[in-house]
């Protein structure tokens, strides 16, 4: 079971991060688009805050919040725009958790620390540009070479790559073994020589969030490198959908936050905008969608809260974790596609927040495994519950 920290300490963090995202980042998302790039006083502000280190443990110099408490202080940094989270949602999540469920005693002491404090930053190496859903593809390989190992591949959507100080790199060590089989992680330095990292990738939304492809080509590493030691052989798949699984409810938070802002905005503007004499807010058809809106936020929120609180009880929640990413990040589509519509032909402009929302929210229901590949999971665990 995972404690997590102090509630009245928690109180006050969750109201210092609110009025943060309130006060500073929605401020300075404007910029943020212009620019396609956060500014350094802001990823400097964001290091004392201790906020890239929110789930690792207090021994390792973290916050080391619950899941539970991690799910709700990142719906609440996800009042501002996506882009603010992805700079420490690696550190939070995949570009660590790897390390916190299955490193050695040597690779936590070696890595969490600097990672929790923002000074060193972490990269989850999994997509390649054949095999995204199909993560058990992998191609990349790890050759065993006397005490080394050699990696060659190439990697596509890799997150804060371009800022990477470490990244875990899952690749296939066991060449004659099936899909997710045969498939391990190791842990590298990223000036390691060998990775290439390309230009960051131009997106529809959440600008200034960094993407890029990484190519490893004949990058030597030791053997210890492997995340979890050399009893971990060929087991590397199995960290990433632990990590997976939880990050899952991590991005249905994000969701949650993202849809309680677009509430608040298409709220006010019906509140405003008067049609027919009246706010348009007064009109029965508006209302409707409002109340959806409301309807399922309040689901999403409540979906979040219970799978949470399931993962930080068993210390898993394989079906609930995709149903919370499934339906939260569906949620937040229906929601940004309303409140774009309760703006009518403004909330296509520009200068109207619900424009860029729009195109942040919408990658949501990709990345981290698919709506598609959510459903399959939930599908295939709901029948074989039943005996299927």
């Amino acid at each position: 079971m995972t404690a997590g920290v102090d509630e009245d300490v928690f109180a006050q963090l969750v109201e210092t991060v609110d009025r943060f995202a309130r006060e500073r980042l929605i401020p300075a998302e404007h910029r943020v688009e212009a620019e396609d790039e956060v500014p350094e006083e802001i990823v400097g502000e964001m290091k004392a805050m201790g906020l890239f280190g929110l789930s690792t443990p207090e021994e390792f110099g973290g916050i080391g919040l619950s899941v539970s408490q991690e799910a709700v202080l990142i719906e609440t940094l996800c009042y501002a725009s996506l882009t603010f989270r992805s700079l420490i949602g690696t550190n939070v999540g995949i570009g660590s958790q790897g390390i916190v469920m299955d490193g050695t005693a040597e690779q936590k002491a070696r890595w969490l620390p600097g990672i929790a404090s923002g000074e060193v930053i972490s990269a989850f190496a999994l997509t390649e540009p054949d095999n995204g859903s199909d993560a058990g593809g992998i191609r990349t390989m790890a050759r065993r070479d006397g005490d080394d190992y050699v990696i060659d591949g190439t990697k596509r959507y890799i997150t804060n790559a371009v800022r990477a100080d470490v990244f875990t790199v899952y690749a296939r060590t066991d060449p004659e073994e099936p899909g997710a089989n045969g498939v391990s992680a190791f842990i590298v330095p990223g000036d390691t020589p060998g990775i290439q990292v390309g230009k960051p990738d131009r997106k529809l939304g959440q600008r200034g969030t960094k993407t890029s492809d990484v190519v490893f080509d004949g990058v030597r590493v030791p053997a210890e490198a492997m995340l979890g030691g050399p009893e971990r052989l060929n087991r590397g798949f199995r960290t990433a959908m632990k990590v997976l699984d939880r990050g899952r409810i991590h991005i249905g938070a994000m969701s949650v936050g993202q849809a309680q802002r677009m509430l608040d905005i298409a709220t006010d503007y019906a509140l405003e905008r008067r049609q027919f004499g009246v706010p348009i807010g007064e009109h029965q058809l508006v209302q409707g969608l409002i109340a959806d809106c409301q309807a399922e936020l309040q689901a999403g929120r409540a979906l979040v809260r219970s799978t949470a609180a399931t993962f930080d009880r068993e210390g898993k929640a394989i079906l609930e974790a995709a149903c919370t990413k499934y339906f939260c990040t569906e949620m937040a589509g229906r929601v940004a596609d309303r409140a774009l519509q309760i703006h009518g032909g403004a909330g296509y402009m520009a200068e109207y927040d619900i424009e860029r929302l729009y195109r942040d929210v919408r990658l949501l229901r990709i990345y981290e495994g698919t709506s598609q590949i959510q459903q399959l999971v939930i599908a295939r665990r709901t029948l074989a519950g039943r005996g299927a």
